[in-house]
């Protein structure tokens, strides 16, 4: 029985298919976090709840749990932030929280996985894959054949750009 030569080729080419579609999660979920601090993919939910009554700014934007809290403007009655107000004596707020819908919600959350979360395995794995994949393209062609030069040439001005994206 012949036994098959497993090739950097064959490697690169399967392991391209099984990683596929995460790759394009991936490269969807980059896309969304880039718009993290705007409401771009966002829904709007109205939330209305009593908290305590006469509460400063600090305590408020913690109880609420609304990242760079900042009041926009305070009455005798209300406080008022982006999208809300907080009646002082009663302690009734209202405000529009922004959220992006389930799916984009989990896709961003494993895209920031952290060593807290199970799906860090799935980052490192990804990552790995990856520098195999730009290691691995340089055995798909031969030394000496003109497309190598080629992409040789392209994989130098490719960091070269990086470098000079990540100094500005």
């Amino acid at each position: 029985m012949a036994v098959k030569k497993i090739s950097a080729r064959i490697i690169h080419r399967y392991l391209g298919f099984f990683l596929a579609g995460i790759m394009f999660v991936y490269g969807l979920s980059g896309v969304v976090l880039i718009y993290r601090t705007t409401d771009v993919f966002k829904i709007a939910t109205p939330v209305e709840k009593t908290l305590k009554s006469n509460l400063n700014e600090a305590k408020l934007g913690q109880t609420l749990k609304i990242k760079r809290f900042k009041i926009d403007s305070e009455d005798e009655s209300f406080i008022y932030f982006k999208k809300g107000k907080y009646h002082k004596e009663t302690g009734l707020v209202n405000y529009t929280r922004m959220d992006l819908p389930l799916v984009l919600d989990k896709m961003e959350h494993m895209h920031k996985a952290t060593t807290n979360s199970p799906l860090y395995w799935l980052n490192i794995l990804f990552g790995a894959s990856l520098v195999f994949f730009a290691l691995s393209t340089f055995w798909m062609f031969i030394p000496k054949s003109k497309s190598f030069r080629v992409g040789l040439r392209y994989s130098i001005a490719g960091v070269a750009l990086t470098f000079v994206l990540l100094l500005l």
